[in-house]
C-alpha cells in the first residue's frame, strides 16, 4: 500500500474537505476524508504507479534508441 508523511496525509485530508465544502456545500467528518484517501489510495494510487513506471520506461526507450 502507498504511504503518506503525517504532513501529505493531513493536507490531503485538508484538500478533500474544502472539496466537498466548495464544490457539495458539505461538510464531512474525519472518518469520511479517512475513507476517501484510502479508497483512492488503494484503487488509484497503484495505477498512477504503474502509469508512471511505464512512460519512464518508454522514455528510457526512446532515449537508447
Amino acid at each position: 500500500m502507498f504511504i503518506l508523511s503525517g504532513e501529505e496525509k493531513k493536507k490531503i485530508l485538508e484538500e478533500i474537505s474544502a472539496f466537498y465544502l466548495d464544490v457539495r456545500g458539505e461538510e464531512i467528518g474525519i472518518i469520511e476524508r479517512q475513507q476517501i484517501l484510502e479508497l483512492f489510495l488503494e484503487n488509484l494510487a497503484p495505477l498512477v504507479y504503474n502509469k508512471a513506471l511505464d512512460d519512464s520506461l518508454h522514455w528510457l526507450k526512446e532515449q537508447a534508441e
